[in-house]
């Protein structure tokens, strides 16, 4: 039984394909038309998991669409009708869209995979929006039961939710429902604090521990509880919506509210960053932290599991998933790696596999079936010639792996910059180790470098480690496993430089580039990490180049970022990859077994800027 999912029409859309409740391919269509969180219909990321698992439409035994839009359109009609006359602008701008188009959805879809291939009569299967969050967690944990929060913007009505996984079974317990959203909120304060919602909230998780834990900070969460938000014992909220403005309106919070009761105006984007923006992150951050911590303790209370899965876009803040895992709530957390919305298309998929067509699940022994999330295209050795003929590039081939990473490994303990390219792509927000640009940890000067001359953005945001699986307990107050890069946990105190007595009154230039450990470039001003546990079973050459680099220098890790500049998605191709290294300052490229020099390489053909071409994040 062969099932596509997909995910669309609101941002990051994305394609999935099993087969017999195996995870066949996965991708988002950003990858292929490189415009970042693509909402488009994912036309190439079908046409790529189709060629994957080499099929055709028509052999297709369901398509199934990560919501179901009817009730997002009876959600919008009920909260412009609440909210009246307020929103009329927003209305009138918004439903004639839906009118025209997202009503008649079944029939977009069937003309979109009809320019694709023939249909025929496969059937379009619609489950919600938070089903189809919490089956892209359960199903692939490898959890036979276990309790699943699920927590992001909206959905049709829900914006999260609590369910019980119970072999094949899941069961929805309790919805939170739209204007109260934890989600966001916290996309509010993305939107206040001059960043754009729905990707700036990494920066905004990044901005937090910049801010100071004193008594304006604590006025900050008490005004936010008490006039922002109302939490309850078992996680649920109240927003208030005199302050907010996405109910019906066409920006996130109604400012002048937020200004007099914070007394800070809103920031606008690229303007630069004061201390109190930074408090108002770090107060944001741990309301946050504090509502999915009560969230996942009523999990526990209605369900009695022992293990949890997380999914939907709030489950990608790795700081409170670090802080929820120090909680001890449960024996094993499993967190989706592609926790938004392009996951949804691989959790629709799964959810008409074992709920619709009530088929048993395969457990395969390992720490999921996701296969690493390695589930992308691959690149191919007539497109890596392709790009060599295009512009003239200048590679080395090599036909020993080991002599490979050798090489690599050596270039990375001189202070240079590797772009690194293997495999198949990552599916989710993440690289992790295909899709990556790699530095040395130990070198305090490769933050800067890569921020300012790489990848070309704000200074304070952090990086993160990839470490062998062996060695993170010696680096980072952690057990047990991150493959994911979604846990952000303290560094080792044995790894820790002490802070100066007047740290405090450091400006924010210098507190970031303060060396706060023996791994300076991948220590957080908080003295944490996000990191990756590398397993050699997931992905065997990345965890022999690591460990390459260790028999080298006596580092079990690298920097790990993704393979992009600001505003433009993660590369897919080579070409992409080839594009990439010419227009920023990295020092090597490496594409599966080829090693590119930057000085031996003509000049690119294409004089585009990157800043033109891609819109900034």
């Amino acid at each position: 039984m062969r099932i596509l999912g997909i995910s669309a029409f609101y941002h990051d859309s994305a394609a999935s394909i099993i087969e017999n409740g195996e995870i066949i391919a996965a991708a988002q269509e950003e990858r292929f038309t490189r415009k970042k969180q693509d909402a488009s219909f994912p036309s190439k990321a079908v046409r790529y998991c189709l060629d994957e698992a080499n099929i055709s439409l028509d052999q297709l035994d369901a398509v199934v669409f990560y919501d179901k839009p009817l009730l997002k359109f009876e959600r919008l009609l009920e909260t412009y009708y609440s909210f009246a006359p307020k929103g009329i602008a927003s209305f009138i701008k918004s439903i004639p869209v839906w009118l025209r188009e997202k009503m008649f959805l079944k029939k977009i879809l069937k003309d979109e995979l009809n320019e694709i291939g023939q249909l025929g009569k496969t059937p379009l299967l619609f489950p919600e929006h938070h089903l189809s969050h919490a089956a892209s967690a359960f199903y692939p944990s490898n959890f036979k039961s276990a309790a699943v929060v699920t927590i992001d913007g909206v959905g049709e009505w829900a914006t999260a939710s609590i369910c019980h996984g119970d072999n094949e079974g899941l069961k929805i317990l309790r919805e939170l429902k739209f204007p109260h959203s934890l989600g966001l909120l916290y996309s509010a304060f993305t939107y206040y604090l001059g960043f754009k919602v729905n990707s700036g909230e990494y920066k905004l998780m990044g901005l937090a521990p910049y801010g100071n834990n004193n008594q304006q900070t604590q006025e900050f969460v008490d005004k936010i509880k008490t006039e922002l938000i109302h939490v309850y014992d078992d996680g649920s909220v109240w927003l208030n919506q005199k302050y907010f403005n996405y109910a019906t309106g066409l920006k996130m919070t109604a400012n002048s509210k937020w200004e007099k009761l914070f007394g800070v105006p809103k920031r606008e984007p690229e303007s630069s960053l004061e201390q109190v923006h930074c408090d108002l992150g770090f107060a944001i951050q741990q309301v946050t932290e504090e509502v999915v911590i009560k969230m996942c303790k009523e999990a526990k209370k209605l369900t009695g599991a022992n293990k949890l899965c997380l999914a939907g876009g709030v489950a990608l803040n790795c700081v409170a998933n670090g802080k929820l895992e120090d909680e001890d709530l449960f024996d094993e957390i499993y967190i989706q790696p592609a926790a938004g919305d392009a996951g949804g298309a691989l959790g629709a998929a799964l959810a008409a596999y074992h709920i619709y067509y009530e088929k048993p699940r395969v457990f395969n022994g390992q720490m999921d079936t996701m296969k690493g999330t390695y589930l992308g295209p691959r690149p191919e050795e007539k497109e890596i010639q392709n790009m060599l003929k295009k512009n003239g590039a200048i590679g080395h081939h090599y036909e020993n792996f080991q002599i490979l990473c050798d090489t690599v490994s050596k270039a990375i303990n001189d202070g240079q910059v590797i772009g690194w390219m293997q495999g198949r792509m990552e599916f989710g927000p993440r690289a992790l180790g295909n899709r990556s640009i790699l530095g040395d940890p130990r070198n305090p000067e490769m933050q800067k470098k890569l921020n300012l001359k790489i990848k070309y953005r704000e200074s304070f945001r952090p990086f993160a480690p990839s470490v062998l699986d062996r060695k993170a307990e010696s680096y980072f107050q952690m057990k047990g496993k991150s493959p994911y890069m979604l846990l952000v946990k303290p560094i080792k105190e044995e790894i820790k430089n002490k802070k100066p007595d007047d740290y405090d009154h450091y400006d924010l230039k210098d507190k970031l580039y303060f060396e706060r450990s023996t791994l300076p470039a991948i220590t957080h001003i908080d003295y944490s990490a996000r990191i990756q546990t590398v397993h050699k079973e997931s992905n065997p050459r990345f965890h022999q180049l690591i460990n390459t680099f260790e028999n080298l220098s006596g580092c079990g890790a690298v920097i790990n970022t993704s393979f992009n500049v600001r505003g433009e998605p993660i590369v897919c191709t080579p070409a992409d990859a080839y594009r990439c290294f010419m227009r920023t300052e990295m020092d090597i490229l490496v594409v599966g077994d080829y090693i590119f020099l930057k000085e031996e390489q003509p000049a690119l053909a294409d004089k585009s800027n990157w800043q033109e071409e891609y819109t900034l994040d």
